[in-house]
């Protein structure tokens, strides 16, 4: 049997995930901040990213696995899952330095998020339809 392709992204975004949460527990633990974010800027962006991606992931995750279970090819799987990551990690990077703001890795982090989770979306259509 072989490895799962979709396992990887999957482990790789909740190691991910657990990476932004701690980041949003340091701060409130420094900061005193059990609860909401006590107006500190950059508890409100830390908090941001880990939803951002928490908010996306279960899409893009999902479709990657059914890609893969109804037979996409493993370069394509891994492309779809590098372009992934190196997206989640480009937003997350550019909100932060762009204290919210316009960011270029804001943008083509959440753009190339967007693309890869319409392109598995666009391939899992495809595949009901035999195409």
């Amino acid at each position: 049997m072989s490895a799962s392709i979709s396992g990887l992204y999957i482990g790789l975004t909740a190691i991910m995930a657990i990476y932004f949460s701690l980041r949003v527990v340091k701060l409130r633990r420094g900061l005193k901040i059990g609860i909401g974010n006590g107006g500190n800027q950059d508890l409100i962006l830390a908090d941001r990213v880990h939803k951002n991606l928490i908010e996306y992931a279960p899409f893009a995750m999902l479709l990657m696995l059914l890609a893969e279970l109804n037979g996409l090819s493993a370069p394509i799987l891994h492309v779809c899952g590098g372009l992934w990551l190196f997206a989640r990690l480009l937003h997350a990077i550019g909100l932060t330095q762009g204290k919210g703001g316009y960011h270029f890795g804001r943008f083509w982090g959440i753009l190339i998020s967007w693309i890869v989770i319409i392109g598995l979306a666009v391939i899992n259509i495809g595949f009901f339809f035999g195409l």
